[in-house]
């Protein structure tokens, strides 16, 4: 099966490349570029929210970018059942969508980050992580302002319950706690899924460790920890994933 995908361009964007290269050049999968003032997508698979700064990030992270006239469609797609990604900025706007619980606050100390940081999975029942294995952990660089993820208690309760936080945040001596969250993110959250399991979000980025000779220097230039993603997501868009 030729596996379809999307990704979907606003004003700001600057990882829409990124993603694309990985899907089309790296993965083999069939990837259009979308702009943000289209009403319909294309009929893919697999729709990703790339990371950036859609509208320069006014008002807050992903407000603007929630109206702009592709939304519709993502929405629709999403609520179909349809698997939907975004990353970084992409998260931030699913979660102003509503398609994902909660919200990207200020980072903790206000300031940016920009550094490689580690992700331990937690689950592996779902499409993203179901190349990996629940206690993995996988090194992914991280790049913004307002990545510390928060939601209320009795919505983090149904999240953990529901084993709906895929991926948390942890500190250089392999533990979860408070500090292991470079931007103070409650619980450690790193990245999340819907409840029906098939739309994400995570505020790290896969798509700039998802080939050996991009993979970061401070690993030797062949870390590959964020292929694994984007390989669970078109394994189940091929119908042999979660």
């Amino acid at each position: 099966m030729t596996v379809t995908a999307a990704v979907v361009v606003f004003p700001g964007s600057n990882c829409d490349e990124d993603c694309r290269h990985v899907l089309s050049d790296v993965l083999d999968v069939s990837t259009q570029m979308v702009w943000h003032k289209e009403s319909a997508l294309p009929d893919v698979d697999l729709v990703v929210l790339p990371g950036g700064f859609s509208y320069g990030d006014y008002l807050r992270s992903g407000a603007i970018a929630r109206f702009s006239p592709v939304m519709k469609a993502v929405v629709e797609h999403a609520r179909a059942g349809g698997l939907t990604f975004g990353i970084c900025n992409g998260f931030q706007i699913l979660t102003e969508a509503g398609l994902l619980p909660g919200a990207l606050r200020h980072n903790r100390g206000l300031k940016f980050v920009c550094q490689d940081v580690t992700v331990r999975v937690q689950h592996s029942d779902s499409a993203l992580t179901s190349r990996a294995v629940a206690g993995d952990d996988l090194i992914i660089p991280v790049a913004h302002n307002e990545g510390c993820y928060y939601v209320g208690p009795e919505i983090l309760e149904r999240l953990e319950g529901e084993g709906q936080v895929l991926l948390r945040y942890v500190d250089p001596d392999g533990e979860v706690r408070g500090q292991a969250a470079v931007n103070g993110s409650l619980a450690a959250v790193a990245g999340i899924c819907n409840s029906a399991r098939n739309v994400f979000g995570m505020m790290p980025h896969p798509e700039r460790c998802s080939e050996a000779l991009v993979g970061g220097p401070a690993y030797g230039s062949k870390n590959t920890d964020g292929r694994r993603l984007f390989e669970g997501l078109v394994a189940a868009a091929a119908g042999g994933g979660a």
